[in-house]
């Protein structure tokens, strides 16, 4: 492990360190809307190609995802500048990557959609709509055959699923927030770990994310066909794109999300189909996700999954807390630096560097790693302890300290109450600045009275503190005036407690998900539960305290069940009055398992 040299003074980690870039080589494009590619079975797909003005032939670049392509091109980026995540506009699903900067820089930049998703024809199976467009683009007279891919999140997922079916003319991708490893394109365990469900789909639904249809538009009237392509032209419905999205549509209607309600659990079939696919990834892929991705879950557990399974060439990036601006043009140094390498041929030293490259919260710097997770870790545990302490020493055999009595708290159902009943256990303040960077996971000991809850576990870090615990009245508590910043979080569903030990590390506790594998709690017995927190890395400097939150329930932040932000999403917690009992003893020792990674000390040790 080693820093990175940071050229850039930043604090929230949304641009990878890399100063790599080429002179923009032409100016203009040319642009062909709403092209109809044919598949193998006949079926039509409508894309997007932005071409470099010029009549030598260039590589390409899809992004492909069911996202609406009407969205995401240079017309929209031109009325939305970059949002930064807490503008009102920032929209999630702007993710095919900046037209301008491909363009300019020798790179034909093409934007589509599967079958039955927009513009494209309907009917068949989509199964080789990214075989057959990769194969087509590669065909064309302006392509000198060397296809790349590109854009976040479904344009991630879409990546590794057409680099499963290996097109020749696919030579790399760079897949960043993506999913689905567990998956064809979504994963059970990836998007709900620890089987505890939210409401992430449903919120981006009503927000009309996914553009589906039912078949192609249809035609409008003469009429309304001026009136809506008027509409159309409008500058100001452009940068608001749910509005837009509506108009794009035509008013058709998006799916439900009734299958995942009638069947919240993982399938083993899918596991074993997905585990027999991963050799399947012969080519280059650099994949990765944001430390703010722990709130909805799949991108970072996409990242990892895809990351620690395949074969290929690969590299791994974990970006900062703060979502990447949209439309997307993020990254975009590093993504020319990746394909320039594999696409063109160009020597850009991207392969020399470790494969990991990870931002450090608190220190707010890049580092370097060369496996995640990362070998010099010292895998540590902090003890739950009396008095909401968290402590290194463990509980001593046949003493009064390994008979402590158990901690409670009672959480009453939404129905009743928005107040989030919880225990907090934190350190000591730290004598030295204390590095994390990796998964984590909570093991503990407890006891409900009821047969099933949901475990709710949030890491933060307090302080600066330099207060002492005293009998003087002044010093009893931890102030509750500290700074806090939340790190991560992990869930666990009671009833989905069972473990696959065949597939979990002590650091990673693979919970089979599966229908059959549900086993109701037995109220008042105590039970071990290895919670999943989600990976960080976070700097806890000295004189700042480690703190860990347990309860069951989260709220949602707006009226009518929406939330101020549908990327933080709530969950589907008990409708019942719940008695949690925390255990921690000699024969209960229930501890946090913390990534500590070494760091130099200057001293001569």
């Amino acid at each position: 492990m080693s820093k990175v040299p940071n050229p850039f003074l930043t604090a929230t980690g949304d641009e990878l360190p890399t100063q790599y870039d080429r002179a923009p080589e032409y100016d203009g494009f040319i642009e062909e809307r709403d092209v109809l590619v044919p598949m193998r079975d006949g079926v039509h797909l409508s894309i997007d190609i932005y071409r470099p003005d010029t009549t030598k032939k260039l590589p390409a670049l899809l992004a492909f995802a069911i996202y609406n392509k009407d969205l995401q091109g240079p017309d929209i980026a031109d009325a939305l500048t970059p949002q930064p995540s807490w503008s009102a506009l920032w929209t999630g699903w702007l993710e095919a990557g900046d037209t301008r900067f491909l363009t300019s820089r020798g790179y034909i930049h093409v934007i589509g959609a599967p079958r039955s998703i927009g513009k494209s024809e309907g009917g068949g199976s989509r199964e080789f709509d990214s075989y057959d467009l990769i194969e087509w683009i590669a065909k064309q007279p302006w392509c000198d055959g060397n296809v790349g891919m590109i854009g976040i999140s479904g344009f991630g997922a879409e990546q590794f699923n057409a680099a499963k079916q290996q097109p020749p003319s696919l030579k790399a991708i760079f897949p960043f927030d993506p999913r689905g490893a567990y998956g064809t394109l979504g994963s059970f365990r990836e998007e709900y770990p620890g089987g505890v469900l939210h409401l992430f789909r449903y919120l981006l639904s009503i927000n009309l994310v996914a553009h589906q249809n039912k078949g192609q538009p249809g035609a409008l009237p003469p009429e309304r066909e001026a009136l809506w392509q008027e509409a159309m032209r409008n500058p100001d419905f452009k940068i608001y794109p749910h509005v837009y999205n509506i108009l794009t549509q035509k008013g058709q209607h998006l799916p439900a999300i009734f299958d995942f309600l009638i069947h919240p659990y993982d399938r083993e079939e899918i596991v074993e189909r997905a585990e027999s696919d991963f050799d399947k990834i012969k080519i280059p892929a650099y994949t990765g996700s944001g430390w703010y991705a722990y709130g909805y879950k799949t991108h970072l557990n996409g990242a990892q999954n895809w990351f620690r399974n395949i074969k290929s060439p690969k590299k791994l990036a974990f970006g900062g807390p703060s979502h990447l601006e949209r439309p997307f043009h993020s990254l975009h140094r590093e993504i020319l630096r990746w394909h320039d390498h594999w696409l063109k041929g160009i020597d850009t030293g991207i392969m020399n560097e470790p494969p990991v490259k990870y931002w450090t919260m608190g220190a707010n710097e890049w580092r370097y790693g060369e496996d995640w997770p990362l070998p010099e870790t010292q895998w540590t545990k902090l003890y739950l302890s009396s008095w909401g302490r968290l402590r290194p020493e463990p509980f001593l055999p046949s003493s009064n300290d390994g008979r402590l009595a158990p901690d409670a708290f009672v959480q009453m159902p939404i129905t009743q109450t928005n107040d989030v009943q919880r225990l907090r256990y934190v350190s000591e303040p730290l004598p030295q600045d204390t590095l994390i960077a990796g998964p984590m996971v909570l093991n503990l000991f407890a006891s409900i009275d009821q047969d099933d809850t949901n475990w709710i576990i949030v890491l933060s870090d307090l302080g600066p503190d330099v207060s002492v615990r005293t009998a003087r009245d002044s010093e009893r508590y931890v102030p509750a005036e500290l700074p806090e910043r939340e790190i991560t979080r992990g869930w666990l569903k009671a009833s989905m407690r069972e473990i696959d030990p065949k597939r979990s590390k002590p650091w990673k506790p693979w919970h089979k998900l599966t229908r059959a594998a549900k086993k109701p709690a037995i109220p008042g017995e105590v039970m071990e539960y290895s919670i999943e927190l989600m990976a960080a890395a976070n700097m806890f400097k000295t004189g700042h305290r480690i703190c860990v939150d347990i309860t069951s329930l989260d709220v949602p932040t707006g009226v009518g069940g929406a939330t101020n932000i549908e990327y933080f999403p709530y969950h589907i917690c008990s409708s019942q009055t719940t008695l949690h009992k925390i255990y921690h003893d000699e024969q209960h020792p229930s501890h946090l398992l913390l990534p500590i990674i070494p760091q130099a000390t200057g001293r001569d040790d």
